[in-house]
């Protein structure tokens, strides 16, 4: 196991202990065994709620979570936004780099189901468009891309992911789109969507980093606040 010595005490115990979902003996417990007063465990801890790697409720106790990256990236990403909400466009470059990185290994891996998925996003974000009164297919384009991703098996690319479409409903983007733009993001979508059913990734990939390069229009299209 690599050094852990910059860790907490409780960190430590943690990584020592590694079953997922189990549940922890209480601090006071704790605090014998590791010889860490009650008190500096009990900040410990917060932190590690904090970092989503426990959980604690009141007749339950402190149980471990699966680790995922994602708490961490968002409190980072959320006072970076707090301090500059241009910090936003930086984290979003971060993510097309990362969509485009991971994109042949990513498609590789999808399942007929995962494959199929993708196809019904496709139907429901046209009908919500082509419908009215118009509807903006966010929650379609978020799990679309999501569902790319999702068999990496990955959890900081995950988390990354994840971050992102948080930070982008956080920002409004989420409900302000202009509609040629969205009938022009979904069309490249389908593009995407075709390539992988056909097995053709690098067309796939293109359509991915045409399309990607569409959010500084978009961000520019935005009212500013």
């Amino acid at each position: 196991m690599a050094s852990m010595d910059n860790q907490s005490e409780f960190m430590r115990y943690l990584a020592a202990h590694p079953q997922a979902e189990e549940k922890l003996p209480a601090l006071t417990a704790l605090s014998k065994e590791l010889s860490v007063s009650v008190a500096s465990l009990r900040e410990q801890l917060e932190v590690a709620r904090a970092l989503g790697l426990v959980e604690v409720k009141p007749r339950t106790g402190i149980r471990r979570l699966p680790y995922t990256f994602l708490p961490a990236v968002r409190r980072s990403l959320d006072y970076a936004m707090a301090l500059e909400e241009t910090n936003f466009q930086l984290f979003a470059d971060l993510r097309k780099h990362v969509e485009a990185a991971y994109w042949h290994e990513a498609v590789a891996k999808l399942t007929g189901e995962d494959k199929t998925r993708l196809q019904s996003l496709i139907e429901k974000a046209w009908s919500k468009l082509d419908g009215y009164p118009i509807q903006i297919p966010h929650d379609e384009h978020k799990q679309l891309h999501l569902t790319i991703y999702c068999r990496l098996g990955n959890p900081f690319v995950c988390g990354i992911l994840e971050a992102y479409w948080e930070a982008y409903e956080a920002i409004g983007l989420n409900v302000f789109t202009d509609y040629n733009y969205l009938r022009e993001v979904w069309g490249y979508h389908q593009q995407m969507v075709e390539a992988i059913c056909q097995g053709d990734h690098d067309l796939g990939y293109k359509a991915l980093t045409e399309h990607s390069d569409m959010l500084a229009d978009l961000l520019d299209l935005r009212p500013v606040r």
